[in-house]
């Protein structure tokens, strides 16, 4: 930590973040979240607690003539016994609205999960600086994006010049939902996840609510959509629904409804696109539950596997093509009566071609060259002439 005397302290505020539904007041500084505090007060789940306090597309967002800036943060990161270890979290530093740098914070504290046990700890580490120099004397807009794989407590925000919020640039604001390929599971860093490269070439402000783990047509997520401001809506379901193995068909179409009809209560005639799955291998026949293989963790590798059994389809189990052949029939019906509904299938974003070219690690989650491409795709098919997406972009 610096301790120049010219350094000026700002207290970070919402006015000074964007893609946050709440801020918690932590003993250490401020805690982003993703969810408000009445929907974390709904659940009890763990991995929910943890994804949405992970900060992906949270970014602090000023104005300044600053050429060295300094953030204190506090990590937690995590680790699975018997896996490889986790890579650190990165901060993307924006300036402009262009690439100017990345950073990791150090220290922190570290959860270990076992996941053939359930079982995890918390070891507590201390806070850590992420500091960025040599940016250009003049007035600019800075972004830096938080790491979607971290919880962070923000600390201290240091400049050696004055900040101030940035004013609304007039961009659509875009509110995604989705599992942990949404909330960046894998991606290179935190603007390259494939909402975030959706959003830049889209040109719009991104609110990502993808919830690693977390994607369960929960009521309280959809009221969250419903409340949160927004021009364009995303919703994208299915892995989880499979990969967790907790609903079956029955119950599966009136949820859908459900989560839409509360969308629809605060946004009535916002562009709505629906996503399917995107190509799944192990899932596409094959119920869930998703579980780890322990045969690839004795090897040093982190990689899963479905445990269903395709002959339970017959009795309601979910696969990732009945819930495509649902979703589809179920936006055909809605959009009968709903004009700014709209479905789009996921493999168009990651089909057959791009797990012959580009297979997913790990089973589950696309490796960084597909969320680019992903990314790139979605914005072509949404943001571009004759998308859903187009009008409001």
């Amino acid at each position: 930590m610096s301790t120049a005397p010219d350094w000026i302290t700002t207290p970070i505020t919402s006015d000074l973040l964007r893609g946050a539904l709440d801020l918690e007041q932590t003993a250490h500084g401020v805690l982003p979240h993703r969810l408000p505090a009445r929907a974390r007060a709904q659940s009890t789940d763990g991995q929910l607690a943890m994804a949405e306090a992970q900060p992906s597309g949270v970014r602090v967002v000023l104005s300044t003539r600053a050429t060295v800036i300094e953030l204190d943060a506090l990590r937690t990161k995590r680790a699975y016994v018997g896996a490889p270890p986790r890579p650190d979290g990165v901060y993307d530093l924006l300036v402009d609205g262009q690439a100017a740098g990345q950073a990791c914070v150090t220290g922190g504290n570290l959860l270990t999960v076992d996941m053939a046990t359930g079982s995890a700890e918390t070891r507590s580490g201390p806070v850590g600086t992420v500091r960025f120099a040599g940016l250009p004397d003049r007035v600019k807009d800075v972004e830096i994006w938080l790491p979607y794989n971290e919880t962070t407590e923000l600390v201290a925000l240091r400049t050696d010049a004055p900040v101030e919020p940035v004013p609304d640039r007039g961009r659509a604001r875009w509110v995604h939902h989705g599992s942990s390929i949404s909330h960046g599971s894998d991606a290179a860093s935190p603007s390259a996840t494939w909402p975030a490269v959706a959003g830049f070439l889209g040109g719009v402000e991104l609110t990502n609510l993808g919830l690693g783990g977390s994607a369960l047509l929960d009521p309280f997520t959809a009221r969250a959509l419903r409340d949160a401001p927004a021009d364009l809506i995303s919703i994208k379901m299915g892995i989880n629904l499979v990969n967790t193995d907790v609903m079956r068909l029955r119950a599966f179409g009136p949820a859908v409804h459900g989560f839409l009809d509360t969308v629809r209560e605060g946004h009535p005639t916002v562009p709505l696109l629906v996503v399917s799955p995107i190509l799944c291998p192990i899932h596409e026949d094959t119920p869930g539950p998703s579980a780890p293989d322990f045969e690839e963790l004795k090897a040093g590798r982190l990689s899963f596997r479905a445990t269903g059994d395709p002959a339970e389809r017959a009795a309601g189990k979910l696969t990732l093509g009945v819930i495509r052949d649902e979703l589809a029939r179920i936006v055909r019906q809605r959009a009968a009566e709903d004009p700014h509904l709209h479905y789009l299938d996921g493999r168009a974003l990651y089909g057959e071609a791009d797990f012959a070219e580009l297979p997913l690690p790990d089973q589950l989650h696309p490796d960084a060259a597909a969320h680019r491409r992903m990314g790139e795709r979605f914005a072509a098919l949404a943001f571009e002439s004759g998308g859903p997406f187009a009008t409001g972009g």
